[in-house]
């Protein structure tokens, strides 16, 4: 049996903390013992993991340089002597990697979750760094594979594990008309659905533009955002700007995304970059047809003209255009969204990304 540790900076319903809680409940026991170790602090994930009998270690680093968290880590990862140390996201894969190496973990694995613009040189020179003593770079993406063989990692190293995700469309709370209710929306509103983080990366101007547009064609389109983050009340300034108040809905965080997106009649993502977005993966289980920027994380999940739309980066009129196609196409609705159901269940499951880590592990291990 392979001792494993994962290493995560916390356990909040991120897209990143979703798939390591999927992967350390769902990895078969009588082949791995699993732990879980937080670099900052716990979240609500921590109750699946606790259910699932996995030992949860926390770390409780407060400042981005804190020597007392990483003596702490280096004592734990010392303590528990794993086989295999596999660090998720850029503060667990620069503290969690160089105390495993300090200590001479025999395999480590670093994850990368997304596309990091935000990086600068000498974090990107800290990646190179400790990547030299790290077995494999585990992406979830070609998207992110590409973005950092660019900023001049071991193209050798990488190892493609796309997102998995519960491939049964989901049941919804209320019906539709209630959903409408409780929104105060008119009986033939078309719903479209937009999730994620309220900040730039978002583009979500892109999709106010195009309701602006899509509003001078037809009155009965609504654009949901669900979500909270740093520019919500900058977005909102700006729907009133162009006179889309009416028409555009900022819902805030909410539990029941799955539940909500089955409602939508599309699924709209602007993203300047992503690694794998888990919010396009619900639409496509839930057949929702999706209109999406045409960014190497997204084309990883939608087929153009068969599973959904990609639209060029910033084309704001292009999303009004595929989104009246759609919603005046029933034919063509529905086809979009049984393919990518079918896409999702063939290729996408939580059983085959977990298959896909155990026999990356195994690999590393057998080296």
């Amino acid at each position: 049996m392979k001792r494993l540790l994962l290493i995560i900076p916390t356990l909040d319903r991120g897209g990143a903390e979703k798939q390591l809680t999927m992967l350390a409940a769902g990895l078969p026991r009588d082949q791995f013992d699993v732990h879980v170790c937080l670099l900052t602090r716990s979240g609500p994930l921590a109750e699946t993991l606790r259910a699932h009998d996995v030992p949860i270690i926390e770390i409780h680093k407060r400042r981005k340089l804190d020597p007392v968290a990483y003596l702490r880590l280096k004592k734990e990862i010392k303590r528990l002597r794993p086989e295999i140390v596999h660090t998720w996201i850029f503060a667990a894969n620069s503290y969690g990697r160089s105390a495993a190496q300090t200590v001479k973990v025999p395999h480590i694995i670093c994850g990368e979750r997304c596309v990091d613009p935000w990086k600068q040189g000498y974090e990107l020179a800290i990646d190179r760094y400790l990547d030299r003593k790290t077995d494999k770079i585990a992406v979830n993406s070609t998207g992110v594979e590409q973005f950092y063989v660019e900023k001049g990692r071991n193209a050798k190293k990488f190892v493609v594990i796309p997102n998995g995700i519960d491939a049964t469309p989901p049941e919804p709370l209320q019906t539709r008309e209630q959903l409408l209710r409780q929104l105060q929306l008119p009986y033939d509103a078309r719903l479209l659905i937009a999730v994620g983080r309220l900040w730039p990366q978002k583009r979500l101007k892109d999709l106010i533009w195009s309701i602006d547009i899509l509003g001078r064609i037809r009155k009965d389109v609504h654009l949901l955002i669900v979500g909270d983050g740093p520019q919500r009340d900058r977005l909102m300034k700006f729907s009133r700007q162009n006179h889309t108040q009416n028409n555009v809905h900022f819902l805030g965080a909410r539990d029941d995304v799955p539940q909500l997106i089955a409602h939508a009649d599309c699924f709209l993502l602007a993203s300047g970059y992503e690694g794998q977005s888990n919010a396009l993966m619900e639409a496509m289980v839930a057949g929702v047809p999706a209109i999406v920027s045409d960014i190497p994380g997204n084309r990883d999940l939608v087929i153009p003209e068969k599973t959904g739309f990609l639209i060029p980066l910033g084309q704001r009129a292009e999303y009004a255009r595929y989104v009246n196609r759609v919603l005046d196409d029933n034919d063509l609705h529905q086809r979009l969204g049984q393919a990518a159901q079918e896409r999702i269940a063939a290729e996408f499951s939580i059983p085959q990304m977990i298959e896909r880590h155990v026999a990356l592990y195994n690999d590393v291990t057998s080296a």
